[in-house]
């Protein structure tokens, strides 16, 4: 079966059948051979290329930026999606009486930063999905977003993390902003695997790691924030990264960068952008379209086959644009930690997330 994904990028398939993508990734042999490349440098010469690594890192925001569907200049790299979370949690003059919406059965860090402004008197109100496969209405939200005073945020993950449903970051940012509120959107279970266009959707903040569908590894993300709203969120680790004149260092003024690097206080991860750089190169290469129609169709497998076992039952509600690149499903009579464990001893990989067994392939997998 020919994959959009070079299968020989992938070594993790010599020995396990690879589906937790929307846990942690494997990484491609070119984003080991590009931390390899940088670890060596500093090993034989230290840094003092300075121009040609700088040059890779703002290879990689590009890369990055393009896969999201917003300007480069908009985006800041950050330790992962929970820190991007909180610099526009923090970030923003949020006081008491102050509105924050935001799902239920959210993954912690979606919602864990909003909870904790509880203490300045900041109102948390959530929305509860619906459905076995926890679908999130367009009408909850309104119905939500309406009930109270104005709310200052709508805050939601593109793809829901137990179960896969996407909700149309369009439609609902639309919802807020008519209602007067910013919107951030967590992308990590989406970009990567599913085509994006964040600015012409009008998201105001979305954050996303690299390990995920991004095929890089941990500790390496990215935060947008649209130019519009940068003045509304205030830098939370300010150093000589953040400013215009990074390179003057006897120059104490603090000027903030007119681009979303005044986000990025410090020395960078590089060996982390080295590595995501390959990996989204190699996305790029073959397009995310291609990887999404692959992987649509193995979702599309994988459901025809669990509903024709005895048994079983597909959690995930895969209607029109609800779909994502996660299936999850139970077995009757079976903790789904039991069937993971299971499956694990044959090398095929998954999850228990959302009450049943999450299976999430990326473009390198195949029907067999």
């Amino acid at each position: 079966m020919t994959t959009p994904l070079p299968r020989d990028q992938f070594p993790v398939t010599e020995r396990f059948r690879y589906f937790d993508h929307a846990g942690v990734s494997p990484i491609p042999r070119v984003a080991a051979e590009a931390a390899r490349w940088w670890a060596d440098r500093m090993l034989t010469q230290g840094k003092v290329d300075y121009d040609e690594l700088d040059g890779r890192q703002e290879a990689t925001r590009v890369a990055a930026a393009e896969l999201m569907g917003v300007p480069s200049v908009d985006l800041a790299f950050v330790k992962n999606t929970t820190e991007g979370l909180a610099f526009v949690a923090g970030g923003l003059d949020l006081g008491a009486g102050d509105r924050v919406v935001v799902p239920d059965l959210e993954f912690p860090s979606t919602l864990f930063p909003w909870l904790a402004l509880q203490d300045r008197g900041v109102i948390v109100d959530r929305v509860a999905p619906v459905g076995t496969g926890r679908r999130l209405h367009l009408e909850d939200f309104e119905r939500v977003i309406h009930d109270g005073r104005p709310p200052a945020v709508v805050v939601v993950s593109w793809v829901q993390y137990g179960r896969g449903w996407r909700i149309d970051l369009a439609a609902l940012a639309k919802l807020a902003h008519d209602a007067g509120a910013l919107f951030c959107a967590d992308v990590i279970q989406g970009v990567g695997v599913i085509p994006a266009d964040l600015a012409a959707w009008d998201v105001d903040f979305a954050m996303a790691d690299g390990h995920k569908w991004f095929l890089g590894p941990e500790g390496i993300g990215v935060l947008y924030v649209a130019e519009r709203v940068r003045d509304r969120l205030r830098p939370l680790e300010p150093g000589w990264a953040s400013v215009v004149h990074r390179a003057e260092w006897d120059n104490l003024d603090l000027v903030w960068d007119h681009s979303a690097r005044r986000y990025e206080g410090g020395t960078y991860n590089m060996a982390g952008t080295m590595a995501l750089g390959a990996s989204l190169n190699l996305i790029r290469q073959v397009g995310v379209p291609a990887i999404w129609r692959h992987v649509d169709g193995l979702c599309d497998r994988l459901v025809e086959g669990l509903a024709a076992a005895n048994g079983v039952t597909v959690l995930t509600e895969r209607d029109g644009d609800g779909r994502s690149a996660i299936v999850t499903f139970a077995v009757d009579g079976l903790a789904a930690e039991h069937v993971v464990d299971r499956l694990g001893v044959d090398g095929f990989v998954c999850a228990a997330r959302g009450g049943g067994v999450r299976v999430a392939p990326h473009g390198y997998n195949t029907a067999d």
